[in-house]
Parts: structure tokens; sequence; C-alpha cells
């Protein structure tokens, strides 16, 4: 995988980086199965902001059984090639309100596939902050059923008690389940160096898959986890 950085004497930019890797997977017969190769750039600028963008992704798949994508939608038994590309952005990060985007498009199976991030987080002040988390997914494959979109999205609340006491709650939606809601509530007490203490209750959607003959339960559940370290 080779990597190779430079620091340019371009205003505001501090680093920039180009990188590729090839990955070839045969079966023991020597069958091609899976095979991926990349290019990418990426840029650093001094107020901290950056983006990582992937100039060309190429995929090579065999399928020796059809692919349950999603609901009833299967991909048929075949060799595909597709090719795939990628944006990212993200702001700097010691601002009280940061975002990322992030947006990959290209071919998939034969069809297309876009996705579209976009996460912003506001630190109100040095005990709360909130996080926001969207992806849209639509896909248009040549099969039966193939055009749809799925939807997941987050939102979550943390708040400091101390630097060794913290709540947070986090509330998601994954539209690919026919119940689509999920709620966490978590508190974390570092009651010394390395040893923490975690209380989390969960009720909702326990499995998220694009998958429909993977089972779904709904659950409400309390969890307790210690950890302790001999040597802090």
């Amino acid at each position: 995988m080779p990597t190779l950085k430079a620091r340019p004497r371009l205003p505001g930019v501090r680093e920039v980086q180009f990188e590729g890797f090839l990955f070839h997977a045969p079966d023991t017969k020597h069958v091609l199965e899976t095979q991926e190769w990349q290019g990418t750039f990426r840029i650093e600028f001094h107020n901290g902001s950056y983006s990582d963008d992937d100039i060309v992704d190429v995929f090579t798949q065999r399928l020796t059984e059809p692919f349950n994508i999603y609901r009833n939608v299967f991909i048929p038994v075949g060799l595909y090639h597709w090719t795939r590309h990628q944006l990212t952005y993200g702001t700097p990060l010691n601002r009280r309100f940061t975002m990322r985007f992030f947006e990959r498009f290209g071919s998939y199976y034969n069809g297309s596939l876009n996705e579209a991030r976009v996460r912003w987080s506001y630190h109100a002040n040095e005990r709360l902050s909130f996080d926001f988390s969207q992806q849209w997914n639509k896909f248009q494959l040549p099969v039966p059923g193939g055009n749809f979109s799925v939807l997941f999205g987050g939102f979550q609340t943390n708040y400091s008690f101390s630097r060794f006491l913290m709540l947070t709650a986090l509330v998601q939606v994954n539209t690919a389940n026919n119940q689509a809601f999920t709620g966490t509530v978590r508190l974390r007490w570092n009651y010394r160096p390395d040893s923490d203490l975690y209380i989390i209750y969960t009720a909702g959607q326990r499995f998220a898959s694009l998958e429909t003959n993977a089972p779904q339960y709904y659950q409400n559940s309390l969890t307790a986890k210690l950890t302790y370290s001999w040597r802090p």
C-alpha cells in the first residue's frame, strides 16, 4: 500500500497525501472471488478542516449464491464489476459547531448506489453537547424491487456531571426495519483511573440490517458493566 505525503507551500494547506492499495483474493482453485483497488487523495488544512476523497475504488466480486441485499431483493449469481467514488469534508474540530459531509456514488452490482451522510456536533458548554447524524442510501439495481432507499439517523445528547460521571442518551432510526426506532441511555462512572462502571438501558429494535430474513427483535434491556484496572 504505497503512500506519498507532501507539505506544499499553498495558503492554508498543511499536508496532502496520496495513497493506493490492491486487494486480490482468489479461492483455493485460484478462481477470483474478490478484488479491490483504490486511489485516495487527502488534504489537511491549518485550521483543522480536512477532505478525504477516493478518486476511484474498483471492485470485482463473484457471487456463488443469490445475495439478499434488502428485504425481498436478491442479487443473482454471477461475476460483478463496479466502480465508486467518494468525497468527504470536515470542518475544524476546535469550533463549538462542527459538521462532516460524506458522498459516495457510482456503479454497484450492475446498477448504482448513492450514499450521502451528514453529521453535526454542537457543544453548548463544557458539560452539554449534541450530535446528529443521517445517512441516505439510494439503490437502483436491475432486479425486481431494486429501486429503493434506506435511511439511517441518530440524535445523541451528552451531559458531563463531572469529568468522572457522564450521561448519554441516543435515539436511532433505521427504515430497513419494520419498527424503526431504538433508544439507549448510558451512564458512565470513572471511579478510579482506567476503571469504569457502565449502566445501559435500551428499548427498541435489537437487530438492524438491510436483510429481511435475519431475525428482528424488540427489546427492553438493562445492562451493567464493571471494569477494574489493577495497575492504573
